[in-house]
């Protein structure tokens, strides 16, 4: 895979089903180098397998797309020239879509009426005067009054909070009618889903008065209507996400991290499947062990259980949840779940699921008791294959990863890729990175760490007081099992990573730097105390994982610069708030200043997720920038 093959990827979102089950509609978006941007578009395929998919709508950014109860419509969204989505209906017969919202910033979530005549979703309603001219910069100032103001990839949010909406009545002859504000408030509200009677929408938001200091938020509902006062379902003491009710309306369930005896230690926490009576008559409870798997958003709710994603051991399985507690897993191990429908319906129902693994970056499948069948065929590559391997530390402990070789015999020069978060997990599946980097003719070393997710409670938290001296035994025990292969050149090693990624990468250039050529640090955490005051999560962050802040420069890679001789390469996006660009500026003068031989790579406009979702021609750049680094220097 060269830089430029990005545009032969694909991705899959979230599939919709029709409600027979017989067929199943999902976005398909490719990179578009020559207009640099994504293109997207609906698709859909019989569930039987008797046909290949189909392109359904001719839209450049379609996307989203959702089934009404009685498979009479599909509602889905649309970015017009303004790149501002808004939701129209496509006749599941076939037919013109049509317009049914016309937000200023756009509408987002989707979740039908029972009786499919009206549709809840969410949209972001600007201040006065915010938002709506051509020159932003000439805005009067903002005034900021609390700690949750700004989240990267999307900007301020204190001055155009997130409601829940519900559309007039659909009119098939395509006259939009005006969408009724259900919710009010200086809060975000999030994921609106109908009580099967159609008389209360169950929604997440944080509206409790103390929502500015602390990561609470609660599953609430409300009557679908203007005004109407939401009650609170859940108890005030979780992070809640995904809430959806029992097919009769008695119970809600949803997602949610315990979040500790100061509603703010999110560190490892395994997210877990929940219930609770709809009236909050009892507390919530908890149907997945505490000690994991963690799931990941998304939640169905059907007539044997709740069908949720866990992750596993750098797979992501569809497991079912059965109400009575406990996990089985649906899907083939080693996999990457990203998304899924259900209907029931005769032997259990229709499932169709998104799963990437080695092959393809996500097919479309159906899920049966027998196994998986594919239902859409879209990769275009040939990736080189990943090999599995463990590793142990000197005190025993396991280290899980993965090696992919480049093709001949070897020596082959070593990157080790280090994983963001740190509370995520690399797998087996295609991945852009290692490829490129594979078919460059380097060796990729990668393993998740303690403080990975997807190997339970006590492995995401075992690095809560010392990151970077665990983290780095972890991944030196790792490094060192993969080069007991004659085909991996020890003398010629590189280090990387992004995030947290970033942070060990310049942990372990100041610690360990004889062990390795050169260096390449992005969208790195590298001062705590300047992190804890800049960063979009900063007030919550760094405390919990790094400790108080007496111990916040001892814990920061950025104290020991001076330690660092390798030759070290700095990227970083301008517009990333998650680790503002501060965090690149400041190690780049730490090295720069004494002389050292470092570079800082720049991405104007781009935040935190560049490498994954930046310009198409931002992602070629900065693959040529990483494969001109290690040419000269592995």
């Amino acid at each position: 895979m060269r830089p430029v093959d990005i545009a032969r990827l694909h991705s899959l979102g979230a599939p919709t089903l029709s409600p027979d089950g017989r067929r199943a509609v999902f976005t398909l978006t490719r990179p578009d180098l020559e207009a640099d941007t994504y293109t997207s578009a609906l698709w859909t395929v019989p569930t039987d397998g008797s046909a290949p998919p189909a392109r359904l709508t001719r839209g450049d950014r379609d996307s989203a797309p959702s089934y009404s109860p009685d498979g009479r419509w599909i509602a889905f969204l649309r970015a017009d020239g303004d790149k501002r989505p808004q939701i129209h209906v496509l006749p599941a017969d076939g037919g013109e879509p049509w317009k049914v919202t016309d937000h200023p910033l756009g509408a987002g979530e989707i979740a039908w009426s029972p009786d499919s005549t009206r549709i809840a979703h969410t949209a972001r309603v600007p201040e006065p005067g915010r938002y709506a001219g051509t020159e932003p910069d000439k805005e009067r100032p903002r005034r900021i009054t609390g700690l949750k103001y700004r989240l990267d990839g999307l900007g301020f949010t204190n001055d155009r909070r997130s409601h829940v909406f519900v559309t007039a009545p659909i009119d098939p002859s395509g006259a939009a009618g005006e969408p009724v504000r259900v919710t009010g408030g200086d809060a975000d509200h999030s994921a609106p889903q109908w009580r099967p009677d159609g008389s209360e929408l169950v929604f997440c938001a944080a509206l409790h008065t103390t929502r500015d200091t602390d990561l609470v938020a609660d599953a609430w509902a409300c009557a679908p209507e203007e005004g109407a006062e939401p009650r609170r379902v859940s108890a005030g003491d979780l992070g809640v996400s995904s809430a959806r009710f029992s097919p009769d309306g008695s119970t809600v369930y949803f997602l949610a991290d315990e979040l500790g005896a100061d509603l703010n230690d999110f560190v490892g926490q395994t997210t877990g499947a929940w219930s609770v009576p709809a009236d909050a008559s009892a507390a919530p409870t908890r149907l997945t062990p505490g000690e994991g798997p963690r799931l990941q958003p998304g939640l169905r709710v059907t007539g044997d259980g709740l069908l949720v994603l866990a992750e596993n051991r750098g797979a992501v399985d569809l497991v079912l949840v059965p109400f009575e507690a406990g996990v089985r897993r649906l899907s083939a191990g080693g996999a990457q779940t990203q998304s899924f429908d259900h209907v029931d319906g005769a032997d259990g129902g229709v499932t169709v699921a998104v799963v990437a693994d080695g092959r393809s970056s996500g097919e479309l499948v159906l899920v049966t008791a027998d196994g998986e069948r594919r239902l859409t065929g879209f990769a275009e590559l040939d990736p080189l294959p990943m090999t599995e391997l463990t590793a142990h530390t000197a005190d025993g402990y396991p280290v899980h990863g993965w090696v992919a070789l480049p093709e001949g015999e070897g020596p082959h020069p070593v990157v080790l890729m280090i994983h963001g978060g740190p509370f995520s997990q690399y797998g087996p599946q295609l991945f852009d990175e290692t490829q490129v980097y594979a078919a460059a003719g380097y060796a990729v070393v990668m393993c998740n760490p303690r403080g990975s997710s997807g190997y339970g409670h006590d492995h995401g938290r075992a690095i809560i007081g010392s990151v970077g001296a665990t983290t780095a035994t972890d991944v030196l025990a790792f490094l060192d099992e993969a080069l007991k292969d004659d085909r991996l050149d020890a003398a010629r090693v590189g280090i990387m990573g992004g995030s947290h990624g970033g942070f060990m990468t310049t942990w372990i250039a100041a610690h360990h730097g004889e062990r390795f050529r050169a260096a390449i640090s992005e969208r790195a955490v590298n001062a705590l105390d300047s992190f804890h005051g800049s960063s979009d999560i900063g007030a919550f962050f760094p405390g919990p994982l790094y400790g108080p802040p007496e111990v916040w420069a001892k814990e920061s890679p950025l104290t020991y610069a001076d330690r660092i001789d390798l030759p070290f390469l700095i990227i970083h996006s301008e517009q990333d708030w998650r680790c503002p660009v501060e965090q690149a500026q400041r190690l780049f003068v730490a090295l720069r200043a004494r002389g050292h031989e470092t570079e800082m790579l720049l991405f104007p406009g781009e935040g935190h997720e560049m490498s994954r979702s930046g310009l198409p021609s931002h992602r070629v750049a900065r693959f040529e920038a990483v494969l001109d680094w290690w040419a000269r220097h592995l």
